[in-house]
């Protein structure tokens, strides 16, 4: 590798190195384990029945192998920019550029996606208070949060993390009981076939979930981002990967599964969302105070996941500074080591929840429209980086982790994802997330073009 070349790696290699491995995991499981699942399952369930833990189980397959595949370029390439200063250095700089941008862009939109939910969920116990104000309160907490050092970033988000874990263990426990009758009469799964069997709408609707499953998973992309503050990233990626990966998958299957066995999947699903499904699931139940518990810790998840989505997106606007992409503020460090100028600038997707909710009824439909094409396009990205890594270095010695079965892992993911994002355009439902996509994709080349192709390697 070329001075040049590894230059784009070492550009950003100043941020402090304080995460350890349960926080990475956690932190992963924070980004990941937030309103894609205690939200917007209800959305997915709507569009394919009992069949949606079908539709979960390619999404899970599909971010396992994009992990397999970013995990291996992590240890080889540690650092903040991560997919984002890959795709620079072995497809070229417009990538770099094209995918830290969107990237960026889809998670500022996903902050206004999850400062929505906090927002419905409040009005659960305040339905009177206008939405934009508990985002505007929330907002402040969160940027503050963020503000300060990595390490009391890492806590925050280590014990966030672990409130919304311990629930859904909890909600499986209880679950599980209702099910098989442990203390009451069992529900058992007559529930999966009750309505037009377990597939209601066909595998189109099955095909459908998906979109919103992929949703579920997206930002577990944030182990690769942490890199770059992990204390010791040859042990802590692999282990937070394979960690994170199987407790995602069992808490999103299990949860689903006991969830449309508990109650008949068309009083859950809805394309519009107004409550979790999981706060329909525990007032089902009839358990005192259970769904208010609950509405609580979905809260949490999304604050979660709002606090990590930040971070990620400062992150990934602290690499373009440090490669010249944007102005050099951004790419500066303050004294606690925090990209706080791209902290800040990060923040304007609080404001577009913010207007959005004064706007629409409906804010939260559209901000997912236009995340979900940024975050899958940014997955495929990934993909064609790694086959393009593997096929510049093989095996690189001294990694503590390879992907294994290469190339069919990223091959496979590669053409799901397309199949996914090609689907999306011949759905009613989700056409628009084109129509903002495909423009962002054209707007940020064409000022590649005019800007980003002038900065210094």
């Amino acid at each position: 590798m070329s001075n040049q070349q590894e230059a784009i790696f070492e550009r950003e290699n100043d941020l402090q190195r304080k995460l350890s491995q349960r926080q990475l995991t956690m932190i992963a499981l924070g980004g990941a384990i937030g309103t894609g699942l205690f939200m917007g399952s209800g959305i997915a369930i709507g569009y394919a029945g009992p069949g949606v833990l079908i539709s979960y189980a390619i999404a899970a397959i599909i971010a396992l192998t994009m992990m397999m595949c970013l995990s291996e370029m992590t240890l080889a390439h540690p650092t903040s920019g991560s997919f984002g200063s890959h795709a620079e250095r072995y497809i070229g700089r417009w990538a770099g550029y094209l995918v830290r941008y969107t990237y960026w862009g889809a998670q500022v939109i996903a902050i206004g996606g999850e400062a929505t939910a906090v927002a419905l969920y409040m009005q659960y116990w305040f339905p009177e208070t206008p939405t934009w104000l508990w985002i505007v309160i929330f907002a402040a907490v969160i940027i503050f949060v963020n503000a300060r050092s990595v390490n009391n970033f890492g806590a925050f988000e280590y014990w966030f993390s672990t409130i919304k874990v311990t629930a859904i263990i909890v909600f499986i426990i209880l679950g599980f009981c209702a099910v098989f009758g442990l203390g009451s009469e069992a529900t058992g799964f007559h529930n999966y076939t009750s309505n037009g069997g377990f597939m209601p709408n066909g595998f189109s609707g099955v095909w459908m979930a998906v979109l919103m499953a992929i949703f579920s998973f997206y930002g577990v992309e944030v182990v690769a981002v942490t890199a770059g503050e992990a204390k010791d990233p040859q042990k802590a990626i692999p282990k937070a990967m394979r960690s994170m990966v199987v407790r995602l998958i069992l808490f999103y299957i299990l949860s689903l599964g006991i969830m449309l066995a508990v109650v008949p999947w068309e009083h859950t699903g809805a394309q519009t969302v107004t409550e979790s499904p999981f706060v329909k699931v525990f007032s089902h139940l009839g358990i005192p105070y259970a769904a208010g518990i609950m509405n609580f810790v979905v809260l949490t998840a999304a604050l979660s996941s709002m606090n990590t989505n930040l971070y990620l997106c400062s992150r990934m606007l602290f690499s373009l500074g440090r490669g010249g992409y944007t102005p050099k503020a951004l790419g500066k460090l303050n004294k606690r080591g925090v990209p706080l100028n791209a902290l800040l600038a990060s923040s304007i997707g609080l404001a577009i929840a913010m207007l959005l909710n004064v706007w629409t009824p409906n804010a939260f439909g559209q901000l997912f429209g236009i995340s979900i094409f940024g975050g899958i396009f940014v997955w495929i990205m990934i993909f064609i980086t790694f086959l393009r890594f593997r096929q510049e270095n093989g095996k690189l010695q001294g990694l503590s982790y390879y992907a294994p079965w290469h190339p069919l892992p990223a091959i496979t993911g590669l053409l799901l994802l397309v199949g996914i994002i090609v689907s999306m355009l011949f759905s009613a439902d989700w056409q628009y997330a084109w129509y903002f996509g495909v423009p962002w994709i054209v707007l940020v080349l064409i000022s590649y073009y005019f800007y980003g192709r002038r900065a210094q390697q």
